[in-house]
């Protein structure tokens, strides 16, 4: 038998397979181990582990680098970056050579996304590359701490008198190199940001290499700590410097928040890059008329409470409503008790047990609520309400914004069937698709589109629980509306502010967290319009196979949380067994512009 032959993933399938094969039961039972591996899987699973070798042999080791995925400015050396061209060259060799067109629908989609992924990360490791030629000029020392490093590596036996001579010398074109610096009016937010990463990176390699040697190697000791401590210190002071000269600041609009635009090109190519095949010019269609969706709904809601079209009336009896102080954790048990229960009640789901039992609840610091004033959630839900060290003005705005109307769209979105039972389900089906193919469309695409079927099948049963949830699908659509334009340069973080407050009615400083949070956390320009647009791929797919009649509620949902992190078309074309090509380019349109 020639086994050279035979690739190691298809062999792996096969092995797996053989078992049900022999028993030649139902396919049932070839089902039940797609929902685990497919005939690319492997490959997936092991690119992802020689990335984290690589990261890990070539990264400065004391930062805990074996964690990534991809590299960052921080610890990508040139020798890393080279390392990791050369592996995803390797791996889309591999790839060309499996039979794509024998495999699987499971398999191919796997086998699409890896090679996506590591074409992605080719890209970015040239343009990293490039960019640090850019600043390389004000790195003139860096090549002695890689070369110091390399032989750290290893272990191999240094003079101490020399890696003396070679600190002193390093440290003497850094202070060359920070006299050119202060003659320097400004550097770009994007440069400044690389560079004090890459300071960041050649001093924590430092750390690294020296803590091998001293106090092991008696002569290495008696001369090396002392240069290392003045290197060390001036390369610290040096990244400060370096940001210092960042032209980034924050917006003089009033609301004091950071961030920087990326503008319509970029954010077209990472919608592309997300298998979206809409622009951004589109997504704002959308949004406008799912937002006028809302306000229609909102209307019915305020007549029925005897407010007439003056809807803010109606909502702001809704805040209100709001429980007294201590009493929130009893509120989310109860909205979470109605969730579950209507979901069974409708057949919507079989949601094991272990999952309803296993979630857990924290309270979130007055701190973190500055940038998240709602509920978090994932393996538990964390409790945005106020402490006793905030101002009256602050716990009124916290609670008003928590009440339990609001909160009736939220508690589910983040604890079952959203982001805990996401967490449950993504441990125990497909796990190597969380870490390799994650995508913001996937995690709050299934969270959102809860919101949006539990809406349809009047989860909200009266006008001021149908405004708590509006109040939230609101929220969505202005999200795309604002995340887009801002990035598009035509409003500023307080614009984006002012929408959430006038169109959404978002209490001030709750609206403030809100935008804060998209524009300075570390959170990617297409986070915040995920959310609906991915809700929306999902209720698309959901009408065609289940309002079709080809599947029931439970079967599609069943099958949707057990295919793990995937865009969204892709699931699709998974659930839909579509015949797909190796070089797979986004063309679906989800959305229906003319309903």
């Amino acid at each position: 038998m020639k086994y050279k032959s035979l690739n190691y993933p298809v062999f792996l399938l096969l092995m797996l397979i053989a078992p049900f094969l022999a028993s030649a039961q139902s396919s049932s039972q070839l089902a039940s181990l797609y929902e685990q591996a497919s005939e690319s899987s492997g490959l997936v699973v092991q690119y992802g582990h020689d990335v984290r070798a690589i990261q890990y042999f070539y990264g400065p080791m004391s930062s805990g680098a074996g964690g990534r995925w991809g590299g960052t400015a921080v610890a990508n050396s040139p020798a890393e970056r080279e390392r990791l061209i050369k592996l995803n060259n390797e791996y889309l060799d591999k790839l060309a050579k499996l039979d794509f067109d024998g495999m699987s629908i499971y398999g191919q989609v796997d086998y699409i996304l890896l090679k996506r992924k590591i074409e992605a990360s080719q890209k970015n490791l040239k343009d990293e590359a490039t960019q640090y030629q850019g600043i390389a000029n004000h790195l003139p020392f860096a090549n002695a701490v890689y070369d110091f490093e390399a032989q750290r590596r290893r272990g191999t036996t240094v003079q101490g008198e020399q890696v003396a001579q070679l600190l002193h010398d390093a440290l003497t074109q850094l202070q060359d190199a920070k006299t050119t610096l202060e003659g320097v009016d400004k550097l770009s937010q994007n440069d400044a940001n690389f560079a004090g990463d890459a300071v960041d990176g050649l001093k924590a390699r430092l750390k690294n290499a020296f803590d091998f040697y001293n106090g092991y190697d008696p002569v290495f000791t008696w001369w090396v700590p002392e240069p290392y401590k003045a290197f060390d210190e001036a390369l610290g002071e040096y990244a400060k410097s370096i940001r210092s000269k960042s032209d980034a600041k924050v917006f003089d609009d009033g609301s004091n928040i950071g961030g920087q635009p990326i503008g319509r090109e970029e954010l077209n190519r990472r919608l592309k890059d997300e298998m979206i095949a809409y622009s951004a010019d589109e997504l704002l269609k959308l949004a406008d008329q799912e937002f006028a969706w809302c306000e229609a709904e909102l209307l019915k809601a305020s007549r029925e409470m005897g407010f007439g079209d003056d809807w803010k009336a109606a909502q702001e009896k809704v805040k209100n409503s709001y429980v007294p102080a201590g009493k929130q954790p009893e509120l989310i048990i109860k909205l979470n008790d109605d969730a579950i229960n209507f979901i069974k009640a409708n057949e919507l789901m079989d949601l094991p047990p272990l999952a309803e039992e296993t979630w857990g609840m924290i309270m979130m610091t007055p701190e973190r609520q500055l940038v998240n004033p709602f509920f978090t959630g994932g393996r538990e839900i964390s409790v945005s309400y106020p402490t006793n060290t905030m101002s009256h003005p602050q716990k009124l705005m916290s609670m008003r914004g928590n009440n339990p109307y609001f909160s009736r769209g939220t508690v589910q979105h983040e604890l079952v069937p959203g982001h805990h039972l996401q967490y449950f389900m993504n441990s125990r089906y497909k796990p190597y698709r969380r870490e390799a193919f994650n995508t913001p469309f996937w995690t709050e695409g299934w969270t959102l589109y809860w919101e949006l079927l539990l809406y349809d099948k009047g989860f909200a049963k009266t006008p001021e629980e149908r405004i708590g949830m509006l109040f939230w699908r609101m929220h969505r659509c202005a999200r795309i509306t604002f995340s887009i334009k801002y990035h598009l340069g035509e409003w500023t973080p307080q614009q984006c502010i002012d929408y959430l407050v006038d169109r959404v009615g978002h209490e001030p400083a709750n609206a403030h967290g809100e935008v804060k949070r998209s524009f300075e956390a570390n959170y990617s320009p297409l986070y915040q319009l995920a959310y609906l647009v991915g809700g929306l791929q999902l209720m698309s797919i959901k009408n065609e196979l289940v309002d079709s009649g080809k599947m029931t509620h439970k079967q599609f949902h069943d099958a949707v949380i057990k295919e793990n992190y995937l865009p969204m078309e892709l699931l699709r074309a998974t659930l839909i067994n579509q015949r797909l090509e190796r070089n797979y380019q986004s063309t679906w349109k989800f959305y229906d512009f003319n309903k």
